[in-house]
């Protein structure tokens, strides 16, 4: 499932989000793409948001980048790619396994090949805590508080619903929870060198939106990743943990917006 807007004869922009997440975590990038003149296509990852789930469960790296170039495959050219987490391990999977030019550019957020393991097993306790589901809306509202407590509570919890789904009469996030119980890992350490071997064989620019209170991305990561990518950009994101685009829209889209403009102009 997508939300593809703006002319197709435009450069297109993928915009792939984090595990857990869906489309709609990227409404503000979207917008402000489409009103730059771009063509955008925004992608629920196999498993996650109105996304089929595999039958399977196969939701491994290559699985997901195999997604990812059949959409590629569709555009008159290479589009430029957009990842937040596991969608920025997808785009760098896909990219520095295949053997075609895939993209023109690279914007991974908040993710590096090896992060901190202290940050991903925070991650992986979030998605895996509450399976179960929740009785009401407030008490999700309550689950992503205290996983986020440094971003201001909105007064409205019921956007969260765009992520949530009610089943057998409680509420469920909108993933596949085989996303969570599988014995092939998506997430990093355990897919780092593979990702930076993927690394050494980028050659299009690449950007890393970084959020400084994030706990994922450390220093030693980011060096360790310019390392494989001596060209790599950096964009720092104030006030922002590893959710970039939900804590500070407006730096992200900067950010991201001025890379694009360089390397993947609309027009």
């Amino acid at each position: 499932m997508a939300d593809v807007g703006g002319d197709p004869s435009k450069p297109a922009v993928i915009l792939l989000h984090g595990g857990g997440q869906t489309r709609h975590s990227w409404g503000g990038a979207m917008d402000e793409l489409l009103a730059r003149g771009y063509h955008v296509i925004n992608l629920d990852a196999r498993g996650h948001g109105d996304s089929g789930w595999s039958p399977d469960a196969d939701y491994s790296l290559d699985a997901m980048s195999a997604d990812l170039l059949a959409v590629v495959a569709t555009l008159p050219a290479p589009p430029a790619l957009v990842g937040a987490s596991m969608g920025g391990m997808t785009l760098l999977h896909a990219a520095g396994s295949s053997e075609a030019t895939i993209a023109s550019a690279l914007v991974l957020v908040d993710v590096v090949p090896r992060v901190d393991p202290v940050g991903a097993q925070k991650i992986t306790s979030f998605m895996s805590g509450r399976l179960d589901g929740f009785a009401s809306l407030e008490e999700a509202s309550e689950a992503v508080a205290a996983y986020n407590p440094h971003r201001p509570r909105p007064k409205d919890p019921s956007g969260l619903m765009k992520n949530l789904r009610w089943r057998d009469g409680r509420l469920h996030w909108h993933w596949d929870p085989k996303f969570v119980n599988r014995t092939q890992p998506v997430e990093p350490p355990l897919m780092a060198e593979v990702l930076l071997a993927d690394a050494e064989r980028i050659r299009q620019p690449t950007l890393l939106v970084r959020g400084m209170q994030s706990d994922i991305v450390s220093e030693a990561g980011v060096a360790e990743f310019r390392e494989h990518i001596p060209g790599l950009e950096v964009f720092d994101v104030a006030g922002a943990g590893h959710m970039v685009a939900g804590d500070r829209n407006d730096a992200f889209n900067v950010g991201v917006l001025g890379f694009l403009q360089r390397h993947h102009p609309a027009g």
